[in-house]
């Protein structure tokens, strides 16, 4: 396993025409800790956390926005698609995710506000609508203005009504999504390489990004083991490499077998 260090610029680099979002009921201090990474590198025009818990974050650039409770992937979905954007004044959005942020703001390109959609391609998809996922992703405002019309198709998961669902509807509204080249310089997930990408979105990828030490620290404060069931394997092989593999691999064994998939908070 290959570990992508997290690169610390002397300076953050500004992006004045983006707000940083993420809205969660699930996993908040890993939520909290990934709007902190990308802060750590970027200056945004603000930084947005939508959720039902009653925080308040140590970083003063966190500005907590309360909403109902987000009980399903539905709820999300529909709130990301219809609700967001009243928050939201400047022309783009990013989207982060607890398990995807920056790593690396140098890599950031102005030409990517040229677009309304950017996130990491879907490699599983074969025809020319495999852009992209959307826990980390760049969008325009006028896109999530689009996506409250009445004729946009309203489904889940969100990222799919937007990048497939709806893509031909958006783009006969004159809305322009990234190439699969340029979004793979943007964002890294199934496919990509964070080494290369302004950001990622996985939690598959979190242990070669952060570390398995620094990933590990992230798994102990989760609040819902559900979220990395569908990778748990691959996940599982690569916190036992290094110094107290053994036990963190024994740890999540014991989780994922003892029916206590849900921390309360």
């Amino acid at each position: 396993m290959v570990v992508y260090k997290k690169v610390m610029p002397p300076h953050r680099i500004a992006l004045p025409e983006v707000t940083l979002c993420a809205a969660t009921s699930i996993n908040l201090k890993a939520t909290l800790r990934a709007l902190e990474c990308c802060l750590d590198q970027i200056a945004f025009a603000d930084c947005l956390l939508f959720t039902d818990a009653e925080i308040q974050p140590e970083h003063p650039e966190i500005h907590v926005i309360p909403i109902h409770k987000l009980t399903s992937v539905a709820d999300y979905s529909d709130f990301l698609l219809s609700n967001v954007v009243d928050r939201v004044g400047t022309s783009h959005c990013l989207i982060a995710q607890w398990d995807g942020h920056v790593v690396d703001a140098s890599r950031w390109r102005p030409e990517f506000l040229e677009y309304d959609y950017i996130g990491a391609v879907w490699p599983h998809f074969q025809d020319s609508h495999n852009v992209g996922n959307g826990g980390f992703s760049l969008r325009s405002r006028r896109l999530m203005e689009a996506c409250r019309d009445p004729e946009f198709e309203v489904s889940h998961p969100e990222d799919i009504a937007v990048g497939r669902i709806n893509r031909k509807w958006l783009e006969g509204r004159g809305m322009r999504f990234a190439s699969p080249a340029l979004a793979d310089t943007f964002s890294a997930e199934r496919r990509g390489n964070p080494r290369e990408s302004f950001g990622y979105h996985g939690v598959f990828n979190m242990p070669a990004v952060l570390g398995s030490e620094e990933f590990w620290d992230v798994y102990k404060e989760l609040d819902n083991y559900n979220t990395i069931r569908h990778d748990f394997m691959g996940i599982l092989t690569d916190v036992g490499r290094g110094a107290g593999g053994f036990g963190r691999v024994c740890k999540m064994l014991v989780d994922r077998f003892s029916g206590n998939k849900i921390k309360s908070r």
